[in-house]
């Protein structure tokens, strides 16, 4: 087997993944947002939305946080372990621009890492958390 066919798999594993996800999405979506689902032709979102759509975020993904002393920092080399304030097993954060917007689990598929949402933070909560 060579490597573009190894590569298209992976993609198709992620492409019904995200495909799966979007179906449960759309079912699930609350009433306040049932106006920015993609219309029925086809075509883009209605509304003022649709002009913000492309406009690239960061994501990232925290497992833990640690403080240490710079001493320790600069004793740090290879195989060192630094320990985290999380336990194994406990949801990570979902970071987008530096605001928290849900947790999930770490899945895998075909050797890449992702990211299952297990609890999103609702728009309420995290305007609360702005004041």
């Amino acid at each position: 087997m060579n490597d573009t066919t190894d590569s298209n798999d992976a993609g198709d594993d992620w492409a019904s993944a995200m495909t799966e996800q979007a179906d449960s999405e759309q079912a699930a979506a609350p009433a306040d947002f049932q106006n920015l689902q993609p219309d029925a032709r086809g075509g883009g979102m209605d509304g003022p939305i649709d002009m913000i759509l492309d406009i690239p975020v960061t994501v990232s993904v925290e497992i833990g946080r640690s403080k240490i002393n710079i001493r320790n920092l600069l004793k740090l080399n290879q195989g060192s372990v630094v320990e985290l304030d999380r336990l194994a097993g406990e949801p990570m954060d979902v970071i987008v621009n530096g605001t928290l917007i849900a947790h999930g689990e770490v899945v895998v598929v075909n050797e890449k890492f992702g990211v299952r949402l297990t609890d999103v933070i609702s728009a309420t909560e995290r305007v609360k958390k702005l004041k």
